[in-house]
């Protein structure tokens, strides 16, 4: 596993579209944030391109942005715009020496969980599931600062609970690897070469937008069915304000609890990281962490 990989108070950092177009505005406006924070944005080429159809550019632009991005020895990270789609057509294009030769940090959400995968399965390369330059850095709020600078900078030690949202649905404790991402994503992966490769004692962590509790019911049982689950020891759910309303959430609770009512693990739910309105938390993902109840925290392993 490739750790170790941190931003600090002036690191340059490659802005990239690896899915779809994203508002020049807000990628402006998260650029100038980024500035403000201490760090030397760098747009790569094709980072506001539009077009084809929905997408930053082509396959073959966005992901020549990526490689350039890493082959650059004076970037330290490459944060994604926004999400949407299209991380998935950069799978079979993707150079993994050139990317194991030269690990970055990475930082994306949401389509980018694709990617994650990718970056876990062939690289060993821990990445953040941490907010986006036109989707969160751009707003005045959109960006929780103590995780982010615990996660990407080592700034204290990473460790969420209640105060990110948090809330034990079962509990419990669980150690493991703390891997996952977007469930939309981690379930369409699913009988591709692709698909997240879980190998060992796991932490599991899920959010999505837009999704139904027969939905989320459904993509959980497909992971199990699938043998994602079986080396799972604990299961962090995201916030779920982005998918259903007040009236919904109990039901939702309750299609995800049944989802998982062979699993004999922990369960928390209502993390603020990913698909949230403010305030969005960043995740180690591929960091060694203790699950206890509704605190999650970074811990040697």
């Amino acid at each position: 596993m490739r750790d170790g990989l941190r931003l600090r108070r002036g690191s340059r950092v490659a802005v990239v579209s690896p899915a779809a177009t994203a508002k020049p505005e807000l990628v402006e406006r998260g650029v100038d944030r980024l500035r403000a924070f201490g760090y030397e944005p760098v747009v790569m080429p094709h980072a506001l391109a539009r077009g084809p159809l929905y997408y930053a550019g082509t396959a073959q632009e966005r992901v020549a942005d990526l490689h350039a991005a890493f082959a650059d020895g004076s970037v330290d990270g490459v944060l994604c715009t926004r999400g949407g789609w299209g991380s998935v057509e950069l799978l079979p294009l993707l150079d993994r020496e050139l990317i194991r030769a030269n690990p970055k940090v990475f930082v994306g959400y949401s389509d980018h969980t694709s990617l994650h995968a990718w970056f876990w399965n062939e690289c060993g390369l821990r990445t953040f599931y941490a907010p986006m330059v036109a989707a969160d850095w751009s707003k005045d709020d959109g960006v929780e600062e103590r995780t982010w600078r615990a996660a990407l900078e080592g700034d204290g030690s990473w460790r969420v609970g209640p105060a990110d949202g948090l809330r034990v649905l079962r509990d419990g404790s669980a150690e493991g690897r703390l891997l996952g991402g977007c469930l939309s994503i981690l379930e369409a992966g699913l009988g591709t070469p692709w698909a997240l490769k879980i190998e060992e004692p796991c932490v599991l962590f899920v959010e999505d937008i837009g999704t139904k509790p027969y939905q989320w019911d459904r993509m959980l049982q497909h992971l199990k069915f699938a043998g994602m689950m079986r080396y799972v020891r604990g299961v962090v759910l995201g916030d779920m304000s982005a998918n259903v309303g007040t009236s919904e959430m109990e039901l939702l609770e309750a299609a995800c609890l049944h989802a998982l009512r062979e699993f004999e693990g922990p369960v928390s739910i209502g993390l603020r990281c990913g698909h949230v309105a403010m305030q969005n938390r960043s995740m180690p993902l591929g960091a060694w962490v203790e699950m206890n109840g509704s605190e999650l925290k970074e811990v040697a392993g």
